[in-house]
């Protein structure tokens, strides 16, 4: 899988294509999908670039995305908004529970999280509950993709990992910053999982054939995080 901030489309986005093609991704979750300006049609082109379809997010979620191959099949969908501060982003988490071949269902999350620190660490406060809901969908295991505007450290991003475990720092492979593409030097994107899913691989892909170090710096603001998972079997 791919975690990707995109940056509403407003760079090169057939650079963009061309890294998500040839990252090769069963699901990617997008940050930063187009909000106000054709939201629906845009994440619908970004889809058929990249042979994915839309799972769901979007306005839904005020930004995040979920897409994935034909093989994933959306069991249901639990996009929600966040509460919102005056004077700060409309933020949300665009879920859905999937069934990926074998495997037993699982919620798969993307998420952007807030540039506030006391917000951001109510955020995932509240995506932890968000999870603790749709296991009640039964998915037992949960997947997070998201920039989440933390260091490794940080108070919100040690709440996470007091549930989920991060997978650079599991599995780490490839290069660990996603921001920003012509310097890299913090790493804001992570892909969480929890400790059924079994972390194989996770980084920045500047070792994977295909992928054009120009392209990853044309393409948005971020660095694409990539994802090796194994699923527990159905």
């Amino acid at each position: 899988m791919v975690s990707y901030n995109i940056r509403s489309l407003r760079d090169d986005r057939t650079a963009l294509a061309r890294v998500l093609r040839a990252c090769d991704p069963d699901l990617v979750c997008v940050k930063e999908s187009p909000r106000f300006w054709f939201p629906r049609p845009q994440a619908g082109w970004l889809a058929r670039s990249t042979d994915l379809y839309v799972l769901s997010g979007g306005p839904s979620a005020s930004g995040p995305l979920l897409l994935g191959r034909l093989r994933a099949l959306p069991l249901s969908v639990h996009d929600v908004l966040l509460p919102r501060t005056p004077g700060l982003h409309q933020r949300g988490f665009a879920t859905t529970v999937l069934r990926l071949g074998r495997a037993a269902p699982f919620s798969l999350t993307s998420c952007h999280l807030s540039l506030n620190a006391d917000e951001r660490y109510q955020q995932c406060r509240m995506l932890l509950e968000h999870l603790d809901r749709v296991r009640a969908a039964g998915a037992v295991q949960h997947v997070v993709g998201g920039d989440f505007n933390e260091h490794p450290g940080d108070a919100g991003w040690e709440l996470l990992e007091e549930r989920l475990r991060d997978g650079w720092a599991t599995a780490p492979w490839g290069s660990e910053y996603t921001s920003v593409p012509g310097r890299p030097y913090q790493r804001l994107d992570a892909v969480f999982a929890s400790p059924g899913v079994r972390v194989l691989a996770s980084g920045v892909p500047d070792r994977l054939a295909g992928v054009r170090p120009a392209d990853l710096v044309a393409a948005t603001d971020h660095l694409p995080v990539v994802a090796v998972l194994r699923l527990p079997p159905g």
